[in-house]
């Protein structure tokens, strides 16, 4: 008769016990991972967009502030030669999203790259992303920094007479010899190149300043010498949407406006306006009215027919859209800053450029953002397209 040896019995019942609690343990483990890779997302993980985050973190006055382009003398009340207290002081009040520089501010060569060096390093200190600190500077007739002798760079003369060479290349050296001493200045963009197609002969505002009178040429040579200024590390900006050469009058001075229909637009004027993303990350939409375009003599800027329905519906355009300066009278004769400012971004407009008013216009669209008249998704998205052009320029763009 064979005898059980208790020893053994419990020996075997702690084996099986441990065997079926390491079974359990892996089922476990196997169930939980499977489930994990079920929902684990397919394909590499998308990161997060850094300007989008950026946004977020943002106040809204700070993205209020992204909105305006300035000069530097509206920030102080006096003329700026040098970015000193006064000016450190001014941008950490309004936090303006750059600055413009007109022929008083440049001196010569050492003076403007200590002025823009130190306006650059304000921002810098005071946690701001990196401004745009822009110039009009064409060529020709309109260079801020060309015309002053003690400069010493080339004025590659006006766009009229390269567009006469028929030559693409002519104007792309024209980007390349203004973009060249730009940067080397310290400006990172230029309101340039015009694209208006000189379609009235009695147009003398742009009469000079425009490569001419055929849409592909035109188109052609604006997108020649914004490619060289963009390789420069200069931001181009194609002005003065939807197309300055078809009026007669100076929005300088007063109103003007074009007769013509979308369709007769779209064959001339606006071809320059046309699939140029690649190229053109800011595009300035001028004060000309388009009656048969929108109904009434709104000026583009201030239109949402013409920024949003042509520009951004029609012709697909993604970057930043900046007003002409609203200081010109065809916008102050009949509307006031704060007006202008909040106008222009219900328009569609992302920049606001030169208020008559800066503090009056700014505040205006802060309230404007506070009481819902314009929502945080406009705001964030006119944000959004400013930070992303600024991020082109590695040598600036600064996340906060």
């Amino acid at each position: 008769m064979k005898h059980n040896h208790p020893r053994k019995s419990r020996l075997f019942v702690l084996m099986i016990l441990a065997a079926a609690l390491a079974l359990a343990i892996l089922a476990g483990f196997l169930f939980v991972f499977c489930r994990s890779a079920q929902k684990a997302p397919k394909g590499p993980v998308k990161k997060a967009d850094p300007i989008t985050a950026q946004v977020k973190r943002m106040t809204t006055e700070e993205k209020v502030g992204q909105l305006f382009l300035v000069t530097p003398d509206q920030l102080t009340g006096a003329r700026v030669t040098t970015a000193g207290e006064a000016t450190r002081q001014a941008i950490a009040k309004t936090q303006p999203g750059g600055l413009i520089y007109f022929d008083d501010n440049l001196k010569n060569p050492a003076q403007t790259q200590a002025l823009l060096k130190d306006t650059r390093q304000i921002y810098n200190d005071l946690g701001l992303p990196a401004p745009f600190l822009a110039v009009d500077e064409e060529g020709g007739e309109v260079a801020r920094v060309a015309h002053n002798p003690a400069f010493g760079v080339q004025n590659v003369g006006d766009m009229r007479e390269i567009g006469r060479t028929g030559n693409p290349a002519k104007a792309a050296a024209a980007g390349t010899t203004i973009g060249t001493y730009l940067s080397g200045l310290g400006f990172n963009l230029d309101f340039a190149p015009d694209a208006d197609v000189l379609t009235n002969p009695a147009n003398r505002v742009v009469a000079r300043r425009s490569f001419g009178t055929d849409p592909t040429l035109v188109k052609n040579m604006s997108a020649a010498e914004a490619r060289a200024l963009m390789a420069c590390g200069v931001i181009p900006c194609l002005k003065h949407f939807p197309g300055h050469g078809a009026t007669a009058g100076d929005t300088h001075a007063g109103a003007a406006a074009t007769d013509k229909t979308l369709d007769e637009l779209m064959q001339a004027e606006l071809v320059p306006f046309t699939d140029v993303n690649a190229y053109a990350p800011m595009i300035m939409a001028g004060h000309i009215a388009a009656p048969k375009v929108t109904g009434d003599n709104t000026p583009a800027c201030l239109s949402k027919k013409m920024v949003t329905d042509v520009l951004r519906g029609k012709l697909h355009y993604k970057g930043v859209v900046t007003t002409d300066s609203l200081q010109m009278g065809a916008v102050t004769q009949t509307t006031d800053s704060g007006q202008a400012a909040v106008a222009a971004l219900q328009a569609g407009c992302d920049l606001l450029l030169m208020p008559k008013d800066f503090p009056a216009a700014r505040s205006a669209v802060l309230t404007a953002v506070q009481n819902g008249t314009i929502s945080e998704t406009r705001l964030n998205a006119s944000v959004t397209r400013i930070l992303k052009c600024k991020a082109k320029l590695n040598k600036t763009a600064k996340l906060k």
